[in-house]
């Protein structure tokens, strides 16, 4: 996931339906706190690695990092000790030299002990399948968090079918099928990612198809890029440890093809009454968001991030396939005072500057 203000570092919760589970990621919008959580599966420790396949390209064993590269190029700047791989926090993802497409991956990692923080602050990291497509690493254990962001979620859009979570300090496993997305030679999408995940041995993910890129507060439509990239670990300022890392190249299946429509565009907002919300909003702390016209709608950006907001009211402003909102306090000549986010949970009030 994105990093956050501590603010917003709130937790991501599971789906479920009674005794069956039906994985979505459209009956729900992104990071919605109302989404029900999973059923926990209590699963017993396991203290020695899986041992790689003969087919597999081992990509950490305990002793270097000769595998993997900083997010400059060079050399991977985390910590290998005593057998393990830990985050750096603070030096950036770090990424395989080597590049796959349709792939199998098996990684081991624990949270760290003991347990700090709530919610997106507490041991998170992450999976990023050729960069883009992010499993969620979270401390997940006895700890509330959104649906689409808790341990083993496909980050934003499926939650896991069943928290499979060992307490921090134990090793946990991801093994993961993935089957990148197909793109014609104009660059139209031709099949989504499709990806199975199993955590601690328990199926969570299954066979599900990704919307497009992950990423918070939005959901990125897909763009064409290579059958063969990189994937990353993430560096989220969190002391998560890695192991026993290693992938099998799948090599392509072929299948027909499936055109997926993406979603349209938010109904339009009249243009007189957007203007008056334009302007920066900020937190004595320095927390900002920037609310700009987008054609006719309003669009709402928090650092490097951006989402199309739609009216709800006469003061408020719904966050585009996000649960959250802005809520605005105008003075007595109708001029914007400052607005409420909220998101998460959270109740974040900003004045606007002058």
């Amino acid at each position: 996931m994105r990093p956050v203000p501590a603010l917003l570092a709130v937790c991501f919760v599971g789906f479920m339906s009674n005794s069956s589970v039906a994985q979505t990621s459209r009956a729900w919008k992104m990071h919605d706190m109302s989404r029900p959580h999973p059923p926990v599966v209590v699963v017993p420790d396991q203290d020695h690695p899986v041992p790689p396949p003969s087919d597999a390209v081992v990509l950490f064993d305990g002793r270097d990092l000769s595998h993997w590269r900083g997010k400059d190029g060079g050399p991977a700047p985390w910590t290998v000790r005593d057998g393990y791989l830990e985050t750096v926090p603070g030096s950036g993802n770090i990424s395989t030299r080597e590049s796959f497409g349709d792939v199998q991956l098996h990684i081991e990692w624990a949270a760290p002990v003991p347990a700090r923080g709530s919610g997106q602050a507490r041991g998170n990291s992450g999976v990023f399948l050729m960069g883009l497509y992010e499993i969620q690493i979270l401390d997940s254990y006895n700890s509330d968090t959104y649906a689409d962001g808790q341990a083993a979620a496909v980050y934003g859009q499926y939650p896991p079918l069943a928290n499979a979570s060992r307490p921090p300090g134990q090793w946990q496993a991801y093994d993961i099928v993935f089957r990148h997305p197909r793109f014609d030679t104009s660059g139209a999408l031709l099949r989504p990612a499709r990806v199975t995940v199993l955590h601690n041995g328990i199926l969570v993910q299954d066979n599900v198809k990704l919307t497009g890129p992950t990423s918070w507060l939005q959901n990125a439509p897909y763009k064409a890029h290579a059958d063969r990239l990189p994937f990353s670990l993430q560096d989220h300022s969190s002391l998560v440890r890695f192991r026993n890392i290693w992938a099998r190249d799948l090599g392509r299946q072929e299948e027909e093809a499936e055109l997926t429509p993406l979603s349209g565009k938010p109904p339009s907002l009249p243009r007189g009454e957007l203007d008056r919300y334009l302007g920066t909003y900020a937190t004595p702390d320095g927390f900002k968001i920037v609310v700009a016209r987008d054609g006719d709608q309003l669009r709402m950006s928090v650092s490097s991030d951006s989402v199309l907001l739609e009216t709800t009211s006469a003061f408020e402003f719904s966050l585009v396939g996000v649960d959250g909102k802005l809520e605005f306090a105008l003075d007595n000549k109708g001029v914007p005072e400052r607005c409420t986010f909220h998101i998460g949970g959270e109740q974040i009030v900003l004045s606007r500057g002058r």
